[in-house]
Parts: structure tokens; sequence; C-alpha cells
């Protein structure tokens, strides 16, 4: 029989030993870890089976891969043996109680039964609780299926660094769009956006009508948001060169803008 053969043939043996052996151990214990372990194991065996020893490939193989699996366990538990002998006997004698008591001892009760204080009970919890290695794509969520512990550890109100500095970049932009921006538009938007003045009181101080403040308004907005647009643009990808008086003028504000700043200075400014 060729290896092959044997892995493919004898994959159900690996999840058969893996409901086997999983009953014993805590429920953070990933089955699909174990299985992975178990595959490893009979890899191992396919390789090194010998059928001149008269033993049938299946038990030297279940004996392979039961032992891959108790290796993986091992190797991913930080609590010393002795800990997990003592949480086990505290754990079967919890289960005990219950069962006589019909209902989950108090930590008093367990502790008595189990001759330990309830000070050192709790150690004991502790102790086994900091031993347990999850990976981030343990299924954790309660409520949700799906969640992961990754999910449950990421903070969501933090921004990630790359966000940061292109945050920190746009704001930049801004910045020096603002103030490469014609006088009377600047003064608009910097009148009317950062320091609250009302269209009224802009006209009366530009000696124009409100009608004529609002389109500066809006010819400022066009022209930030096309400059700034611009510095996101790639040489590759720009589209033909604008012409004209109205082409050129933007051609112009966007590479000022470009030019204005440092991009070092624009990634560590805190603040437009």
């Amino acid at each position: 029989m060729g290896r092959i053969q044997e892995i493919d043939e004898y994959l159900p043996l690996v999840e058969q030993i893996v409901a086997q052996v999983a009953v014993n151990f805590p429920r953070h214990v990933d089955r699909g870890e174990l299985v992975r372990a178990g595959v490893l194991g009979l890899v191992e065996a396919a390789h090194r089976y010998d059928d001149s020893r008269g033993v049938p490939f299946d038990r030297f193989a279940a004996l392979r891969i039961r032992g891959a699996i108790l290796d993986a366990v091992r190797a991913a538990d930080w609590a010393p043996r002795s800990v997990r002998a003592l949480a086990r006997r505290v754990d079967a004698t919890e289960q005990e109680l219950a069962n006589r008591l019909s209902r989950m001892p108090s930590p008093e009760e367990l502790a008595s039964a189990t001759g330990t204080s309830i000070t050192e009970l709790r150690g004991l919890r502790d102790r086994v609780f900091r031993s347990v290695v999850l990976t981030l794509d343990y299924r954790a969520g309660a409520d949700d299926p799906d969640m992961t512990l990754g999910d449950m550890l990421s903070d969501r109100t933090a921004t990630e660094p790359d966000e940061e500095l292109e945050t920190r970049e746009l704001l930049a932009y801004l910045r020096d769009a603002v103030c490469l921006l014609p006088e009377r538009h600047r003064i608009v938007v910097v009148g009317y956006f950062l320091e609250g003045r009302s269209s009224d009181e802009l006209a009366r101080l530009l000696g124009v009508t409100e009608s004529r403040v609002s389109q500066l308004r809006s010819e400022a907005l066009v022209m930030l948001r096309e400059g700034i647009e611009a510095q996101y643009v790639h040489a590759e990808q720009e589209a033909e060169t604008p012409t004209g008086r109205v082409g050129r003028r933007k051609t112009a504000y966007a590479a000022a803008i470009g030019t204005s700043s440092r991009w070092q200075d624009r990634l560590t400014s805190m603040s437009a």
C-alpha cells in the first residue's frame, strides 16, 4: 500500500482518536489543533511503518496519532503536571458534590471537601486560568459564534498607526491648501468654517453681496477638494494635462500644495 493511500484511507482514524481523547481535555483546547496534530502523527506513521514486523498498520498508526495529539497538548500547556493533577481532583470533587447536593457546591463546601482553604482553591484556579494559551482565531463569542478571541481583544476605538499617519498628512494638505487659496476665497473659508462668521458679516467685510460670498465659498470648496485629491494621484494615473487658463490655474494650485511643505513635516504635524 502506498504511503499517500495509507494517509487518505486512515484520516477517519484521526477523527476517531481525537473524539476519544478530547473528552479529557478542557473546553478551550481547539479540536482543529488536535486534528492537525493527529494528521501529522498519521503522516509520521506512514513513513515509519514496517509491515515486516507483523503489526497491523491501523494499530501502529493509532499509537502514533495519539502520541502526537498528547505531545501537542503538552506543548501548549504552561501549567506544571502537579497543578493539572490537583485541578482534575478539584473538578472531580466538585462534580461529585454537585451530583449529591443537586446544585453546584459553594466555595466553602468545595474547599472543605478537597482539604484546602478558599484562598488556596482560588490560587489554584488562577494558576490554571493563566496557563491557558489560546490562538487569536479561537472562537470565543457566546452570542456570536463567529467572534474570535482576536475580535474581542482588539480595541475598535484605537486608531491604527497607518490611519493616524494618513490623517496627519490629509490635515497638513488641507492646512496648506487653505493658505494657498486666493485671498477672498481664503477669508470666506477661514471666516465661515473656522471663525464661525455669518455670510452677512463676511459680505460686509468684503464689500460684496451674500450671494457672492456663497459663490466664493462654493468655488473655494471645489478648489480645496480638487487640489487635495491631486496629491493622491500618481503621475502615471493622471489624466491629460488641462489646457486653458482655468486648467493651468488648477494645475498650478495643486502643484503649490504639493510643494508647500515637506512630507516629513506633514506626517509629524498634529493639527491643521
